[in-house]
Order: C-alpha cells, then sequence, then structure tokens
C-alpha cells in the first residue's frame, strides 16, 4: 500500500511540473499577437506610396541612359539625331542593347526636333498621358 500511495504522490508531482513548464498562457498569446499587429502596421505604413517613387526613379535612369546613348549616336553621325529610339538598336553600332518601356508599360517618347529642345525625351508618367504634370523628361532631371 505504501508503495501504491508513493507511486501516485510521483505522478501527481510529475503531471504538477508538467502543467507548470507547458506553454503560454492566452493573455500572453493575445499580448504578443497585438505587439505584432502594431509592428506591422508601422512597418505596413511606412512602405506604403514607396511604388510609385521607385517607379518614378527607374523612369529616370532609363532617360538618362537613353539621352546617354541618344548623345553618343549624334556624335558619331556628324549630329545627326535618331529617327526613334528604336534607331539605338540593331543596328551597326548597337548604343542600347533593348529599349524598354517604362515602369508603367508604356512606351518611351522621342521626338526629334523636339518641343523643349533640340529633342524630346520622355515618359508619359503614372497616368500614361502626354502633357500632364507626372510626366518625366530628361531635360527635368537633376
Amino acid at each position: 500500500m505504501k508503495n501504491d500511495r508513493s507511486d501516485k504522490c510521483k505522478q501527481s508531482r510529475n503531471e504538477t511540473r508538467r502543467r507548470q513548464r507547458g506553454g503560454f498562457t492566452l493573455l500572453e498569446l493575445i499580448l504578443v499577437m497585438v505587439i505584432m499587429s502594431v509592428l506591422m502596421g508601422t512597418v505596413a505604413f511606412s512602405v506604403a506610396g514607396r511604388g510609385t517613387e521607385a517607379r518614378i526613379v527607374r523612369a529616370q535612369a532609363d532617360l538618362s541612359t537613353y539621352q546617354r546613348a541618344v548623345e553618343a549616336y549624334a556624335l558619331e553621325n556628324n549630329d545627326q539625331y535618331p529617327k526613334g529610339l528604336n534607331s539605338l538598336s540593331g543596328g551597326e553600332r548597337e548604343y542600347i542593347t533593348k529599349i524598354k518601356n517604362d515602369p508603367w508599360k508604356n512606351p518611351y517618347i522621342f521626338r526629334f526636333p523636339g518641343k523643349k529642345s533640340k529633342y524630346d525625351l520622355m515618359s508619359r508618367g503614372p497616368d500614361g498621358r502626354e502633357g500632364t504634370e507626372d510626366d518625366i523628361s530628361v531635360w527635368d532631371i537633376e
């Protein structure tokens, strides 16, 4: 009998230890979830709107690259500017490997002679319409 009683006490102590070492309480889990959602909200708020800014920077970088290629073309062709951006690739001399569309999937605009300067090189910007304030021109890049 004594052995049975001591065995039961040992089992009871082992179960108590297991319960004490168990998982987190519901309150602790809720607190962690609240903290994580506050952090995720803060990160989402700070990142929101960066997509448009990144697209504008990419368009400016593309325009600068195309401008250098246009100027190199004119330099090697007795100040004759290309008829279009496609003249910069695939010819005898390749100034640009591939002409890409702007980040909004519209083709870049190249005009010679230009309205603002000797040539126009621009993107229509996010709205896709020429002549609006969100247009990105090579002459506006600082």
